[in-house]
């Protein structure tokens, strides 16, 4: 996927909170030696390695893409990679307004470990808390 795909699944999968992020985002993301990018048809999941911590930075499933199983998979190929690289534990935000993807990340056996009072923004300036949650591998 090049970077306009990423940007458009990107904004078709975040209109409320966190906002989506531009092509030239992801170029500038992507040259990063330590981030690592998941892909499949329809959807990519983003981690940074970092010594034994990981961070998963984004992922995004196309709406037409959805209940697929999609996520689930680009979660275990960055779990995988991440054991690979000897990381040990995987940190997350996530917006307390995204029940989907909280319950997703528990599947993974990812715990809230802290909240971020008005860590995002909706569209009509909204404060929504952020939920730091991590996962032991």
């Amino acid at each position: 996927m090049n970077v306009d795909e990423l940007a458009k699944i990107h904004g078709a999968s975040f209109t409320f909170a966190p906002r989506p992020w531009t092509a030239d985002e992801f170029e500038s993301l992507l040259a990063s030696a330590n981030t690592k990018l998941f892909e499949q048809a329809g959807g990519f999941a983003i981690f940074r390695f970092v010594g034994p911590e990981a961070e998963l930075l984004t992922i995004a499933v196309d709406p037409a893409f959805r209940r697929q199983g999609i996520a689930k998979t680009l979660m275990l190929k960055g779990h995988e990679s991440a054991r690979a690289a000897n990381v040990e534990e995987v940190f997350l935000e996530v917006s307390q307004q995204n029940p989907h993807a909280k319950s997703l990340y528990e599947q993974f056996g990812y715990e809230v470990r802290a909240i971020r009072d008005n860590y995002y923004f909706g569209p009509n300036g909204q404060k929504i808390n952020g939920l730091v949650m991590r996962c032991a591998l």
